[in-house]
């Protein structure tokens, strides 16, 4: 007689996957119909950089509209972060716990950040420099991740993706950053040369460390 042994067959559920994209799509829209001449001129954004000229006041930093962008940014960054991990064997696609997961901490990650950011602007009397210059910057992020959004969704149905599709879009995304920074650097520059050495302790205790000490946490982790 031949004994048989049962194993339990885990499945994991695709439904959180269809209800964050249907979310992102219906903020997508909610940002659309809410600042219809905003949004449109949101879209220009990699043609022209008139949306950063009208809406460059720091009060534009905690508008709705700038909300909803991080909302839809922190989704598309986070799903295509686990993405990137099922790709190279960390975990799965469809793990909607490693989903929340990455997406805690990547919120904590960028608000903490800004907070640390306005401390340090405010004592090194760059308050204003400060809050512009995380404007721009959380614009030219918000537009990469609309457009990661239909990239995700791509990616997530095609199960046969090879590794130098991740990694050209990891660098896309990488230059692109890079890029966007050198130019709003380029826009401040009258105002960095008064305040040069203020300057540089700001970028290496905001811009270089905190990536440098989330890199050495993934790694040992």
């Amino acid at each position: 007689m031949i004994a048989a042994t049962l194993h339990p067959r885990v499945l994991e559920s695709t439904d959180w996957t269809t209800f964050l994209f249907v979310l992102t799509l219906a903020l997508i829209a909610v940002c659309k119909s809410l600042f219809e001449s905003r949004f449109a001129e949101f879209m220009r954004l990699i043609v022209s950089d008139k949306y950063l000229k009208v809406y460059r006041d720091s009060s534009h930093l905690w508008s709705g509209f700038t909300l909803l962008l991080f909302a839809i940014q922190m989704l598309s960054f986070a799903f295509f972060i686990q993405l990137v991990g099922s790709q190279y064997g960390y975990t799965t696609k469809t793990n909607g716990l490693v989903y929340i997961q990455i997406i805690t901490y990547l919120s904590v990650f960028v608000l903490s950040k800004y907070l640390i950011d306005k401390i340090i602007g405010t004592a090194f009397s760059m308050e204003e420099f400060s809050e512009q210059f995380n404007l721009q910057k959380a614009s030219y992020r918000s537009y990469i991740a609309m457009l990661l959004f239909p990239i995700n969704v791509v990616l997530y149905y095609n199960s046969a993706v090879p590794n130098f599709v991740f990694n050209t879009l990891i660098f896309v995304i990488l230059g692109i950053n890079l890029i966007t920074y050198l130019a709003t650097l380029k826009n401040y520059q009258n105002l960095l040369l008064g305040k040069l050495f203020y300057f540089i302790l700001y970028l290496c205790a905001l811009e270089i460390a905190p990536y440098y000490f989330m890199y050495y946490w993934f790694t040992k982790r």
